[in-house]
């Protein structure tokens, strides 16, 4: 599975974002796709979630201030991320995960993207 994100970029506070990811390749057997974000020193950490059948999950910090959605048709995820904080700033990841019975869960990730929120 191949992840490709766009969006990203030097925004202020209290402003919005829009990050999208494509993915393709072997994506039948993808079972969510969602974005996480990762900072200097910190580990990667969920921003949210969604599975092939509509099921969000979010992080608390994500939560009333993002909408994740997912266009089965076109392969692709997006986040809405609103009334961004300083404290977003951080390299946004596309992923994506299949599960085998064999293999258990296999994680994907695209390129990362930078999201700076200045104040």
């Amino acid at each position: 599975v191949q992840l490709q994100a766009s969006g990203g970029g030097l925004v202020q506070a209290g402003d919005s974002l829009r990050l999208s990811c494509a993915a393709s390749g072997n994506i039948l057997s993808v079972r969510a796709m969602g974005w996480y974000r990762q900072t200097p020193g910190k580990e990667r950490e969920l921003v949210a979630d969604i599975t092939k059948d509509g099921d969000t999950n979010y992080a608390e910090f994500a939560k009333g201030r993002s909408t994740i959605s997912r266009d089965n048709a076109k392969n692709t995820v997006s986040l809405q991320m609103n009334s961004l904080k300083p404290e977003d700033t951080a390299v946004y990841y596309c992923n994506a995960w299949a599960y085998h019975n064999l293999l258990g869960r296999t994680d994907f990730w695209g390129q990362g993207t930078l999201v700076t929120v200045s104040s």
